[in-house]
């Protein structure tokens, strides 16, 4: 979270297998990662509101997974038929790293930064662990420099949790481009491989779903990825034909009576699907997703092409990265004010059959205030993280991988 399809910017047009070329970026598909990402962070946010206590926000870790999915799609879509040298694996993983790794970086820094001032702070501590113990100890902070954390070698999430996903993704995209230079045009027989046994893995070994994470989070990707990755494999041209059928609004009611459909599909799914098997087959269900709003037909579309939306999805790597970290000192600050005043602000609430720390114990509107003031702080600090550290940094590896 995988985000880091939720982690990718959608590729520039370029050569696909059948040596065609693509019409256009898939906008639409960029609004939906940043969806995906304000999702995420709504489910790690506990309050007593409705909307945090609602099936589909306990579901909605699964959106991950579009991440997933859609990385996969937007990977092989762009480098498909570009790893064929050397030199291009080596510019292939120097740009993967440079897009996820520089922020990665920066968050934990915040983050090692946050434990230093408890340690010097008591005053801090509430009722959390002693600071560098537990998920923030020092063998658990070389596993994230090193993007492990998402590989099985942590026993638990640690510092910024929801990068066990780009720990995981890095490595699918490594596995993606040795596959595809070791085996050209054959490659899509290793991704059916992997997307079909993927989901009986998981089956057979998770103890919670769809729900892996530092355990089982690289099968977890691998089996998404692998999804998306056939489908530009095999539908990349024929989507960019249809598309430029339908330019002139061709079967526009069709088509937005299709998107609906899909996105009631989609939040009855994550609400039934979050808490049992069933949830395993969400890269199928959001691969199915991206391949009818990858045809941008429909009004729904046209709505996530406006440039709200857009901003949105360009921020969404960002809102990934640091909506934890931005959640968890509004807690610390609610719970300062609260050991103050008493106002009922912050204190033990019940969220999804666990005692958490959250926001609304005094009353669910003030959860639900709390809840919006959060995506608010979490967009503002995704867009100074996007424009002055993302960006400039990706387009610093940029540069260096186009020297190799």
């Amino acid at each position: 979270m995988t985000q880091a399809a939720l982690l990718n910017l959608a590729p520039a047009p370029t050569a696909t297998r059948a040596g065609t070329t693509a019409a256009k970026r898939f906008l639409v598909l960029d609004s939906w990662r940043g969806i995906c990402a304000l999702m995420v962070a709504l489910f790690h946010f506990p309050t007593t509101s409705m909307i945090s206590q609602s099936a589909f926000v306990g579901g909605s870790y699964l959106f991950v997974d579009f991440f997933f999915v859609l990385s996969g799609f937007v990977i092989a879509s762009s480098y498909g038929n570009r790893l064929s040298e050397s030199e291009e694996l080596a510019r292939f993983a120097l740009v993967r790293f440079g897009r996820i790794y520089p922020l990665h970086l920066l968050m934990l820094a915040a983050f090692f930064a946050f434990e230093a001032l408890r340690l010097a702070l008591p005053a801090l501590h509430g009722t959390a662990a002693a600071p560098f113990t537990g998920g923030f100890d020092l063998k658990s902070l070389a596993a994230n420099l090193l993007l492990l954390q998402g590989t099985g070698v942590e026993d638990r999430l640690s510092w910024n949790a929801p990068s066990w996903s780009i720990s995981a993704e890095f490595f699918t995209y490594l596995l993606f481009a040795g596959v595809v230079f070791a085996t050209g045009r054959r490659a899509w027989i290793w991704f059916v491989a992997a997307a079909v046994t993927a989901p009986f893995f998981l089956l057979g070994f998770s103890t919670r779903h769809m729900d892996v994470s530092f355990d089982f989070g690289f099968i977890r990707c691998l089996y998404g990825f692998s999804l998306g990755a056939l489908l530009a494999w095999f539908q990349h041209d024929s989507i960019a034909e249809a598309r430029q059928a339908m330019a002139g609004g061709a079967g526009r009611l069709a088509w937005t009576v299709a998107e609906l459909a899909m996105i009631a599909a989609i939040c009855i799914f994550v609400s039934v699907a979050g808490t049992n098997d069933a949830g395993i087959a969400a890269p199928v269900v959001f691969a199915s997703a991206l391949y009818l709003f990858a045809h941008e037909g429909g009004l729904i579309s046209m709505l996530l092409r406006s440039r709200p939306m857009l901003l949105l999805g360009s921020l969404s790597y960002s809102i990934y990265m640091v909506h934890i970290f931005v959640q968890g000192r509004m807690i610390n600050v609610g719970g300062l004010i609260e050991r103050k005043l008493g106002l009922g602000i912050v204190g033990d609430i019940a969220l999804r059959g666990d005692q958490v720390t959250g926001f609304g114990t005094g009353s669910p509107w003030v959860g639900f205030a709390a809840l919006m003031a959060m995506l608010l702080a979490v967009i503002v600090a995704s867009w100074v993280s996007w424009r002055f550290v993302e960006m400039p940094a990706l387009a610093w590896f940029r540069r260096r991988a186009r020297r190799l």
